[in-house]
C-alpha cells in the first residue's frame, strides 16, 4: 500500500502537493513524541511526588513538550483540514461563491500564520533576556516554535490555496466523504 494514501484522504489529495508529504509525516512523528514526552514527564512528576522526593525538572521538561506539541499539532491539523476552517458553512456552497468563500478562509488563516512568523520571532529574541529554573536556559527555547509553527501554517495554507483555484475545493466525485 503507498505511505501517501494513509497519511492523505483521498477526498483531500487534490489539495495536497505530495512533495510535502514527508514533511506531514514529520510533524505528525514529532507530535506523537510530545505527547509521549509530556505524558511520560507529567506521570513521573506525579510519581516522584507521591514517594515524597518531588523533583523540579519534570515541571519544565513537561511544559516545554506541551508547547512544542501544541504548535506543531496546529501546523498539522492546518494542513490536515482539522482546524481554523468553517467547513461546515462552506461545504453548503458550490461554484464561485464556494471558491471565494474558500480561498478568503485560507487566506485569513494564512495571516494568523504570518502574524505568528513576526510575533513569534520578536517574542522569541526577547525571550533571551529571561531563564527558566532550574536549568537557567533562557525562556526563547519555548517560544521557539511559534513562528516555525505560523511558518507552517502559512506554508499548508498557501499549499491548500494554489491547489484549490487549480483543481477546485470540492473533492473529486469518486473521493470517499471526509
Amino acid at each position: 500500500m503507498d505511505e501517501r494514501a494513509d497519511l492523505v484522504l483521498v477526498a483531500d489529495r487534490h489539495l495536497k502537493w505530495p512533495a510535502l508529504d514527508p514533511l506531514e509525516r514529520v510533524l505528525m512523528r514529532l507530535c506523537g513524541v510530545c505527547l509521549i514526552g509530556f505524558t511520560s514527564t507529567t506521570l513521573l512528576d506525579v510519581v516522584a511526588r507521591i514517594a515524597g522526593r518531588p523533583l523540579l525538572w519534570p515541571q519544565e521538561v513537561t511544559s516545554a513538550f506541551f508547547i512544542y506539541g501544541v504548535f506543531i499539532g496546529a501546523s498539522v491539523a492546518t494542513r490536515r483540514n482539522d482546524h481554523l476552517q468553517l467547513l461546515a458553512l462552506t461545504e453548503a456552497m458550490s461554484g464561485a461563491t464556494r471558491r471565494a468563500f474558500e480561498v478568503m478562509n485560507r487566506a485569513v488563516v494564512m495571516g494568523v500564520g504570518l502574524f505568528l512568523v513576526v510575533y513569534g520571532w520578536q517574542n522569541f529574541l526577547t525571550g533571551f533576556g529571561s531563564f527558566r529554573m532550574p536549568s537557567m536556559l533562557p525562556i526563547a527555547y519555548l517560544y521557539a516554535p511559534i513562528p516555525l509553527c505560523g511558518a507552517l501554517i502559512a506554508l499548508f495554507s498557501l499549499e491548500q490555496i494554489v491547489n484549490g483555484l487549480h483543481h477546485g475545493f470540492e473533492p473529486p466525485p469518486s473521493a470517499p466523504a471526509a
